[in-house]
């Protein structure tokens, strides 16, 4: 749902109670998207560190998959430039 800025003095409590019960609010002024009213429950998931990309290979399910994925050992690689 969107929300015009002006409107919001009168109206914050309800754009905060529409945020915990449907989800993120967005604000508009003239006409433009310009802010999020979010719950201090997904603005915490948001600010959260995500898991680290050796994280996520090691949580794959293809981990365990059989999958061999073999690199050239050769030192020198040729290059068509």
């Amino acid at each position: 749902m969107n929300w015009p800025l002006q409107e919001q003095q009168d109206r914050l409590n309800q754009v905060v109670e529409e945020a915990l019960r449907a989800g993120p609010q967005v604000i508009t002024a003239n006409g433009e998207e310009t802010a999020v009213v979010v719950s201090i429950e997904e603005y915490r998931r948001l600010q959260s560190p995500s898991d680290t990309l050796a994280d996520f290979l090691m949580d794959s399910p293809l981990r365990r998959s059989g999958i061999r994925i073999e690199r050239d050992q050769a030192l020198e690689r040729a290059l068509d430039l």
